[in-house]
């Protein structure tokens, strides 16, 4: 999912964002002779997602630059322990600096977090995370979550089918049956794609079942209505929880027998990690 060629353009993009025309401060404080070594270090403790990224971001600002990781995806860290050396020519480490340092850190937030998650379920459900990221940096994102232990869900509309209360909306006011709708669905598809339908109530769940979805995505459901949803299912289809889903509220959502636990906070909300770049320079 994350290619290098797609770390390569997003990088791309992010540093003419920051140096369209160049570091002026760097062209003007630092000799051009002048060479620089950096450690990443963990200025608090999580786990790590990017580092690839972090390293390619100064090797495209400048190929001599080279970078020895420490550490790799999906390794937990602690405050203090250094993640990375970047040793290289001055001016091209710090124009770099701060690009590197934001996938890194943002990266990382998102592992972290969901490893909190993970955590919280103990293995009873799998976490998984949404569509809810930021445009243009879905894969990166993605692979963070992996990074921390979660289970993407779908990458984007095409690779699956998900019907949502709007989509149902549509069906119902247009007079169509949710539950033939699924089948015609079926019928038109690759025996390889799966069929998820996202419901509010319980009285809906027959009707999808009917219809032969693979999964059940129950939505806005307290533990008491997870628990009859899930007894409901009885196994005929994957149940999926999504909705209210917190660190707090994992653990209790997890013991309702739901196979799935989707929340968007994996990604929307995170914090970054506390990340640096310790550097010291040489004339």
């Amino acid at each position: 999912m994350l290619t290098a060629a797609t770390i390569d353009s997003a990088l791309r993009i992010a540093l003419d964002e920051d140096a369209p025309w160049g570091d002026i401060t760097g062209e003007v404080f630092i000799p051009a002779t002048a060479s620089a070594r950096a450690d990443l270090r963990a200025r608090e403790d999580g786990v790590l997602a990017g580092i690839e990224v972090f390293a390619r971001a100064f090797t495209l600002v400048d190929p001599s630059v080279t970078v020895e990781l420490a550490a790799a995806d999906g390794d937990a860290f602690t405050a203090g322990q250094v993640l990375a050396t970047v040793t290289g020519p001055a001016r091209a480490v710090l124009q770099a600096e701060r690009i590197a340092l934001n996938f890194c850190q943002r990266m990382s937030g998102i592992a972290t977090q969901t490893h909190a998650f993970v955590e919280a379920a103990a293995g009873r459900a799998r976490i998984v995370d949404t569509r809810k990221t930021t445009p243009g940096l879905r894969a990166f994102e993605k692979h963070a979550v992996v990074c921390g232990g979660g289970h993407n869900h779908r990458f984007g509309l095409s690779d699956a089918v998900m019907a949502k209360d709007n989509h149902l909306a549509v069906l119902t006011a247009a007079g169509f049956s949710v539950a033939e709708a699924i089948r015609t669905a079926r019928a038109r598809l690759p025996h390889t794609t799966t069929i998820e339908v996202e419901v509010d109530r319980l009285d809906q769940v027959p009707a999808v079942l009917d219809g032969g979805a693979d999964i059940i995505m129950l939505d806005n459901f307290t533990p008491a209505q997870l628990r009859e949803g899930v007894e409901l299912v009885g196994g005929r289809a994957v149940v999926e929880a999504s909705g209210n889903v917190t660190l707090e509220t994992i653990p209790e959502i997890a013991a309702t027998g739901v196979d799935v636990i989707s929340s968007g906070a994996l990604t929307h909300s995170v914090r970054a990690i506390d990340l640096g770049l310790d550097l010291s320079l040489e004339a």
